[in-house]
């Protein structure tokens, strides 16, 4: 079993892979098990890198992973905006965006629709302020804690 940490864009991502047998891994993501199919070659527990405890909590010192692109970029974190961050109670894929950067907003309004097993989710903001930034866009698929959006 090996732990990693990544960071793609601007959300912290710990990996843990349990074991592989052939081209499938189990693996958790931030605590949610996942089977993974590797595709092109196969993989086994003695050719993952060692890293050590130390580079497992210091994400600068933590191996990149490569991820395929989709045809739209998300924007990057740094565009993200000061303050509070909406974050994603669960897994699921974006369906749709309901503020604007630069719209203000209620506690308990919603700011986007995420849909997690078949059902459509509202992600509220949290307080009330002014849309800061969006991290993501429809169809976007995001992980338990990405930020979504943020609010000032």
């Amino acid at each position: 079993m090996k732990t990693y940490r990544y960071t793609i864009d601007g959300a912290a991502y710990d990996v843990t892979i349990n074991s592989i047998s052939g081209q499938k891994a189990q693996v958790e993501v931030n605590g949610i098990p996942f089977e993974v199919e590797m595709q092109g070659s196969q993989l086994t527990e003695d050719a993952l890198p060692n890293v050590s405890a130390e580079a497992v909590a210091t994400p600068a010192t933590a191996q990149p992973v490569e991820t395929p692109k989709a045809t739209e970029a998300p924007q990057p974190a740094g565009e993200a905006g000061s303050g509070t961050p909406v974050k994603a109670p669960l897994p699921g894929v974006v369906t749709k965006i309901c503020v604007g950067k630069g719209q203000a907003v209620k506690k308990g309004e919603p700011v986007l629709i995420l849909e997690a097993m078949k059902m459509e989710n509202n992600i509220t903001a949290e307080l009330d302020g002014v849309v800061t930034g969006i991290c993501v866009k429809p169809g976007d698929s995001v992980l338990e804690g990405a930020v979504l959006v943020t609010i000032g």
